[in-house]
């Protein structure tokens, strides 16, 4: 089953580190988020990547030309043009980069790379969170719904506080950062006849909005529960909270073995 990964924006929020490179790109522990999220679904035995970039994508496509070498031990003979691998990090990845349009929205960028997902179902998440969600129970609740598409509803402490609103105006309740709250996390896995919901002509579509909206209206969304750990990178705090889970050594979303995960 492929892997796709939207990894097309800008990230704005994120200030000077977006301004040279993707969003996808700013790293957590010497290493891109990207690459921490593929490494999350290798543990699992998926490493076949469809990665959909936009804005900057050159830079991803030059990471991955480079990666054996970037991390790689090597002597380099200058005077006879000679380069000696000592060391070779590898990983066992296909990857393939789509680029999707600097402005194209996430639908449109999905409906982009249909014709490499061929007929078969696939999952899709965004290139900016991480979390320790168990891919191979979420596989398996997916095919137990009999439905098209499965999301990760995350649990996470409420950013903003939340209201309750009667018609006449009153607040009824009111919650100052409710905890029990279920987002769109990500980590999808799909049926292929979820593309039928996107449009050919999807360049200002969001995946988000008409069709999961109309999916789930349908009755062909389902929700897999993952109450464990669960982060995105939206802002210059989650980039510095990651970055200090990393360097504690107790970074939640490292599920794969430990022994090379560091200081290649």
């Amino acid at each position: 089953m492929k892997v796709l990964l939207l990894a097309g924006g800008m990230g704005t929020r994120l200030g000077e580190e977006t301004k040279l490179i993707p969003k996808p790109m700013v790293e957590i522990g010497g290493y891109p988020i990207l690459w921490h999220i593929m490494k999350i679904y290798s543990h699992y035995g998926y490493n076949d990547f469809v990665i959909l970039t936009g804005y900057k994508g050159h830079v991803i496509k030059d990471y991955f030309l480079n990666y054996c070498s970037r991390y790689s031990d090597m002597t380099i003979d200058m005077a006879n043009n000679d380069v000696q691998i000592h060391k070779m990090r590898s990983e066992p990845w296909t990857v393939t980069m789509l680029y999707t349009g600097a402005d194209t929205m996430t639908a449109g960028r999905i409906q982009k790379a249909k014709k490499y997902i061929g007929n078969e179902p696939f999952m899709l998440t965004y290139g900016d969170g991480v979390s320790d969600v168990n891919i191979e129970k979420l596989v398996d609740s997916h095919a137990k719904s009999g439905k098209l598409v499965t999301l990760t509803a995350a649990q996470t402490e409420g950013r903003f506080g939340a209201l309750e609103i009667q018609p006449d105006g009153t607040i009824s309740q009111f919650q100052e950062k409710p905890s029990d709250v279920w987002i769109n996390g990500g980590f999808f896995v799909c049926e292929n006849k979820a593309l039928d919901y996107i449009p050919v002509d999807s360049y200002d579509i969001m995946w988000e909005r008409a069709p999961l909206q109309s999916i789930a209206k349908d009755g062909q969304l389902h929700a897999y529960k993952h109450a464990g750990f669960w982060h995105p990178m939206d802002m210059l705090k989650d980039k510095e909270d990651l970055n200090k889970l990393w360097m504690s050594g107790k970074a939640p979303w490292m599920v794969w073995d430990e022994l090379g995960s560091r200081g290649y």
